[in-house]
């Protein structure tokens, strides 16, 4: 039971969604919780279609985003329907946790209960001003009895709206129509790459790199310099040129020696005031340049001057990459700035050292998306802008490095950055790529790569998108099916070994309590995962997969485990674990591919006798006793017409057997 699917996965998410629900409604009716398959399957549907796309991961705005948007927005039902929505959410997230589905790093479940009662639904709900245009439509009709979903009787709904038997409000209706073009239609967002996990270091430490940062310093020293008296402006509101070269001075610029006019001629100097200014340290008022009382605690906190420094520089595009004289337009990069900047930080994130001309030849297509030209009329001319924005780039990352954001060194590039420049599918232009070739083969290139301070913010930034975003060490308590789960579909082999090394250094924390959560899992394919994450993950995991195979409830899935490698001949079982490992291969199949597929698959085997092999699988004594009522119900019972007569499961009959098939076989899908 994977809890995350790429979009074009619509096959493997329909049938996911499909057996969580009905897990879920199963589940709720044992513990008498409120729970509606229509709305299980909107939340569902909602974080499916979100920024990182996994199902088991709720957090506060997440729940906002689905009572308060998603479903005011988008989902057509009866009102008493949809009045029952957090309820039923409260329901699946008490599932998720009650079976081991939820992903940690959400909230926790009294957490996600109180976003629910926080959530003004009711309002959001009674807000017509909130819905889609195809909504208002669809639940119109729906209020006057007629099905969306039927084109014959929308049809003929509609013929009523033209003909004035069915009235509507014109002004709302003019307002959903101008939101439409004016807004998003749908809430669906694009599915964001999923980034490495990633480790940091102590916080101590980190605060302690905030507190050496050369532009926290500056701009503390900035604001000691006003004072609490301020400095006088000229009445172009501009320092006077002489304290700009003692300020120069005191901040270490570099730039006291200019021959300049006005103190806007000093970029450094020119960045800093207009940062300080809009962090809010300080302020401009009747030709005086003051000191913001309020920011007092701010300027005695480094961290948190770091962090917010951080922020506000994506505003700063005009002032870090400025023409080199007052005759040139501005760069490419100036307008863009505050989009690109973050992109290019996203795309250093857990790659460490990068070559600064890789990144260059990226901005340099990317802004080429915000621009249009000609590059064939002006060779000269797109050639200088390019290396403008070459320079802007640099720059940018100068003051990055002044913030303790990124490390610039130089060096040779790593061979990862020219290895994909032969690619078919290249998303560079062919120009770009010769560059890179000669460039990247220099054995004195310009590298940058983040600090701790930089992975850090960009992480924040990252989660605050809703992205998924992993830290090494953010799981060490977490609840163990939990744990693996997460383990299992999101972290590398290596950061896996790591963050399970951490987890089992707590008290409490031990590997039985892992096996035992695998034991605990309802769900075959996501055992089996757990189960591969374990083992792969410990240094002696093997002998204890061999140690599983005669458990009473893991044994199945080990048993698969050591098929399917080839540490195990399908010869060598006994006739019991050929029944288990039948019983193991079918509920697999149940989940992936419903049932439907088992009943298909049962059928080509065995014709009318297919119930035959259903009745030896229900009674192999397999452990999961959920799968096995649904294989009943399911499967069994729409067999049961077609049973002609009793049909042993013969040992060499196991599915995932290796030996010879009939041509008629299919291989099993697992």
């Amino acid at each position: 039971m994977r809890t995350c699917y790429e979009p074009e996965e619509t096959e493997e998410f329909e049938t996911a969604k499909d057996l969580l629900i009905r897990r879920c409604l199963t589940w709720a009716e044992e513990h008498g919780r409120p729970a509606d398959g229509f709305m299980l399957s909107a939340a569902i549907d909602s974080r499916h279609q979100s920024r990182d796309g996994r199902l088991s991961h709720w957090n506060a705005d997440q729940i906002r985003r689905f009572l308060l948007q998603w479903i005011p927005r988008h989902v057509v039902a009866p009102r008493d329907r949809l009045d029952a929505a957090p309820e039923t959410l409260r329901t699946l997230l008490a599932y998720l946790a009650a079976t081991g589905l939820r992903d940690p790093r959400g909230a926790t479940p009294a957490e996600a209960d109180a976003a629910i009662d926080e959530a003004a639904y009711q309002e959001a709900l009674d807000d017509p001003y909130r819905q889609s245009l195809a909504k208002y439509w669809a639940q119109m009709a729906l209020d006057h009895g007629v099905d969306p979903a039927s084109p014959k009787d929308f049809d003929r709904f509609r013929r009523d709206i033209d003909a004035g038997r069915i009235q509507y409000d014109q002004d709302l209706l003019d307002h959903l129509v101008q939101a439409r073009f004016t807004e998003a239609e749908t809430l669906a967002e694009e599915r964001a790459f999923a980034q490495p996990p990633i480790a940091l270091p102590p916080a101590a430490e980190l605060t302690e790199a905030a507190a050496r940062s050369e532009i926290v310093r500056q701009l503390t020293a900035l604001a000691d310099w006003v004072g609490a008296d301020g400095r006088p402006l000229t009445e172009a509101g501009n320092l006077r040129v002489a304290d700009a070269r003692e300020l120069a001075i005191l901040l270490a610029t570099g730039e006291e020696q200019l021959q300049i006019r006005s103190a806007t001629e000093l970029p450094r100097l020119t960045l800093l005031l207009t940062w300080a200014k809009k962090l809010r340290l300080l302020r401009t008022s009747k030709g005086r340049l003051l000191r913001v009382a309020k920011a007092a605690p701010l300027l005695r906190d480094p961290e948190a001057l770091w962090r917010r420094a951080f922020e506000t520089l994506f505003d700063l595009g005009q002032v870090i990459t400025p023409p080199a004289t007052t005759w040139q337009p501005r760069s490419m990069l100036t307008d863009a700035f505050d989009e690109i900047l973050p992109d290019v930080l996203n795309s250093m994130y857990g790659l460490g050292t990068m070559p600064m001309i890789r990144l260059e030849e990226s901005v340099w297509l990317a802004c080429q998306e915000y621009f249009v030209f000609d590059p064939a009329k002006d060779e000269r001319q797109v050639d200088l802008w390019r290396r403008v924005v070459g320079r802007d780039l640099e720059r940018t990352f100068e003051i990055l490095s002044a913030l303790g954001a990124v490390e610039l060194t130089r060096g040779p590039a790593d061979e990862l950055f020219s290895s994909d420049l032969d690619e078919v599918d290249q998303p560079l232009p062919p120009d770009a790529v010769e560059r890179l070739r000669t460039r990247l083969a220099e054995p004195d290139l310009l590298l940058v790569r983040l600090t701790p301070l930089g992975l850090r913010a960009v992480r924040d930034r990252l989660l605050a998108e809703g992205r998924d975003a992993p830290l090494i060490g953010e799981m060490s308590t977490a609840p163990p099916a939990e744990l693996l789960g997460v383990l299992a579909q999101h972290y590398d082999p290596e950061s896996t070994v790591t963050e399970l090394e951490g987890w089992l250094s707590h008290p409490g924390q031990d590997l039985a309590a892992l096996v035992q959560s695998i034991r605990d899992c309802p769900f075959r394919t996501r055992a089996a995962a757990m189960l591969a994450t374990l083992i792969e993950a410990l240094p002696d995991g093997h002998s204890l997969l061999r140690d599983l195979r005669h458990d009473p409830v893991l044994g199945p899935v080990a048993l698969s485990y050591l098929v399917d490698g080839g540490e195990l001949a399908p010869e060598s079982l006994s006739e019991r674990e050929h029944l288990l490992f039948g019983a193991e291969s079918f509920l697999v199949l149940l989940e992936l591919g419903g049932p439907e597929a088992v009943i298909e698959q049962l059928r080509e085997m065995a014709g009318k006798n297919a119930y035959g092999i259903v009745e030896a699988l229900l009674s192999s004594g397999h452990g999961d006793t959920t799968g096995l009522a649904e294989l009943r119900t399911l499967v069994a019972e729409p067999l049961r017409a077609t049973r002609t007569h009793p049909l042993r499961l013969a040992p060499t009959a196991a599915p995932g057997a290796r030996g010879r098939r009939k041509s008629s076989d299919k291989k099993w899908k697992r």
